[in-house]
């Protein structure tokens, strides 16, 4: 059987998911499935509320007679765990780039993990159809991305196509716009080197798990050699080099979004197992008789850790179903299991655990994912990790990149550093500017939320790790204190009214409150104790002026990257299924002035 692996890398929003809705339709798959505006791929809430991908997704058409399977990856270098797998699984990547913006930060990312393995790209610049693009500038922008990036001869004299994968045509000249994307499909089918399958026994590599309710948890990854079939007896050999004997229950193949039952796998193909029990994503399955392990997967380390621990704030159990620490540690358990770049050790204490991730985003991508399947939890304040390397302490850098309107560059540029970022490159781009920063990642948290706030939301910010480098010494820390609550009831109106000159509150009139929440933010240094739930003293008499007058300013609302960005050492970010409140660890004064917190930075040894 003739057969194609595609990976498809593209930045955050460059239309990859709509590609690949495109290219499933254009297989023929749905007949009329075409619904306008429905992604196929983004099957997941988040994804689609966020735009981004989180989760590597598999499917496969016909072309010609030549089956393609096609993997989407996520763009986003926080989900760099995910990436390094999808990649092992394919022979070659749909390189898509928008045409006005060209290649971006998280693009130069996945590409480099695909120039790294060899694999042989087609680059698509997509979205021509948008006004001011520059498509040959851009792919001239690909070349030299590639060239930096060590490609190889083979690698850079790569095919461009251009189109829209919104309006589904494709051309090899921009200029010359079709009706449809044949082109591509021809494209694949030429340059995309066909699986090259050595001979010898059964090996596979386990790249992916996908779980369900029915037969559990189910292998997915590519056949390297040999072939596969359903009741087989198997070898799983562990990353620690134990061998498990083990049976196929069931063999599945990729037909669409839809797994298909089959009989048997040839070397090549892509294919989801059942059966296979306690296997760790990077194992391999081998024949039973000679079994001979693949090289297994290398995986980012994780660059900062969030404090979890339960909710035990005076809301607790209101509005979660699971708010017990058994059930959060099986949750943070189960997620290991398929979250390849997540760590987790116990805390100081029973109920907390010292989760370990890529960033902020990925992190509160777990977390948010929490919240809506009804469990309770508080995080404390992100910690980048800390390694000792030679004796001297380093830190995590990142690559930040910032695009700006001019006339807030200078802005962003103090800023940053501010931060401790140095500049290395500043690029005119219309009447906007791309700055781009070498920053410790600790200056990252919370800087998206400033810039935004002083370029009126006009600045695009992205980053991606790069190394460890020594430690740059102390930041500035956020100057304002917290506005905190006296007493536990509700907010109100008359109480915010008069206490508004204070600083910005963060709760809603007649919102139930608790004694040490955090309720609004201080306009000066230090933290403040309120009283938001003192009403009104009533008399006999009439007043002159109604308090229907009373006119508040409308609460600031944080979604949960920016509580978490925005909270100090010692607080946390409590969420439940509706809510996301901002609170004291030690609720009462008399505990914070007798446990004064200070924060060791968290520090792995290397």
């Amino acid at each position: 059987m003739d057969i194609r692996n595609i990976a498809i890398i593209a930045h955050v929003d460059h239309g990859k998911t709509t590609l690949v809705d495109k290219l499933l339709v254009a297989g023929k798959l749905f007949g009329d499935h075409e619904t306008p505006g429905e992604l196929i791929m983004d099957n997941n809430d988040l994804e689609r509320e966020r735009g981004i991908t989180i989760l590597a997704k598999n499917a496969a058409f016909w072309y010609k007679g030549v089956k393609i399977n096609v993997i989407d990856t996520p763009g986003h270098s926080d989900f760099g765990g995910e990436v390094e797998r999808v990649l092992n699984m394919a022979d070659g990547v749909l390189l898509l780039v928008d045409a006005f913006e060209g290649p971006m930060p998280q693009t130069r990312f996945v590409l480099q993990k695909a120039i790294e393995l060899g694999l042989k790209p087609i680059v698509v610049i997509n979205k021509v159809d948008k006004e001011n693009c520059k498509p040959d500038e851009v792919q001239d922008l690909v070349f030299d991305l590639m060239f930096n990036l060590g490609a190889t001869e083979d690698q850079l004299d790569f095919p461009t196509l251009f189109g829209s994968a919104k309006q589904g045509w494709m051309s090899s000249d921009f200029r010359q716009p079709t009706d449809n994307i044949t082109a591509m499909l021809d494209a694949i089918l030429e340059y995309i080197p066909a699986p090259k399958t050595p001979e010898g026994p059964l090996q596979m590599i386990i790249t992916s798990l996908d779980y369900s309710n029915y037969i559990g948890r189910i292998a997915i990854g590519r056949l390297h050699r040999g072939s596969l079939k359903a009741n087989q007896q198997v070898a799983l050999i562990k990353r620690d080099g134990t061998i498990v004997r083990q049976q196929v229950k069931g063999l599945y193949l990729f037909e669409g979004m839809a797994k298909i039952k089959a009989d048997e796998v040839q070397a090549g193909d892509i294919c989801a197992i059942q059966g296979i029990e306690g296997f760790d994503i990077g194992d391999t399955i081998a024949d039973l008789e000679n079994p001979e392990a693949l090289p297994a997967i290398s995986i980012d380390e994780p660059t900062m850790s969030m404090l979890f621990t339960i909710n035990d704030s005076p809301f607790f159990g209101q509005e979660g179903k699971f708010v017990t620490s058994r059930h959060v540690r099986e949750r943070l358990e189960k997620e290991l299991e398929k979250n390849l770049a997540l760590r987790i050790k116990d805390g100081e204490s029973t109920d907390s655990w010292r989760v370990y991730g890529r960033g902020v985003l990925h992190l509160a991508i777990l977390i948010e994912t929490m919240r809506r399947e009804g469990y309770e939890l508080q995080i404390g304040q992100p910690q980048v990790i800390l390694k000792r390397i030679d004796g001297h302490l380093h830190e995590p850098i990142e690559e930040l990149t910032i695009d700006v309107p001019e006339t807030g560059s200078g802005t962003a540029i103090d800023m940053v550093t501010r931060r401790k970022g140095l500049m290395t490159s500043m690029v005119p781009k219309g009447d906007r500017v791309i700055l781009r920063f070498e920053m410790p990642s600790r200056g990252i948290i919370g800087l998206r939320s400033n810039l935004l706030t002083a370029t009126a939301g006009e600045a695009i910010m992205t980053h991606r790790f790069m190394e460890f480098q020594p430690y740059k010494g102390e930041l500035p820390k956020r100057q304002n204190g917290s506005l905190l609550s006296m007493e536990q009831g509700k907010a109100i109106p008359y109480s915010i009214f008069n206490l508004q000159d204070r600083g910005k509150f963060f709760v809603d009139a007649n919102e139930e409150i608790y004694e040490g929440q955090v309720v609004g933010e201080n306009t000066r240094p230090g933290d403040m104790t309120v009283n938001v739930t003192k009403t009104k003293k009533l008399t006999n008499m009439r007043a002159s002026g109604a308090d229907e007058k009373t006119k508040l300013t409308p609460p600031v609302k944080f979604s949960l990257e920016e509580a978490l960005e925005y909270i100090m050492e010692d607080e946390y970010v409590e969420v439940t299924p509706k809510s996301i409140r901002l609170r004291k660890i030690y609720l009462k004064d008399f505990e914070r002035k007798r446990n004064t917190k200070t924060v060791e930075l968290v520090e792995e040894e290397v």
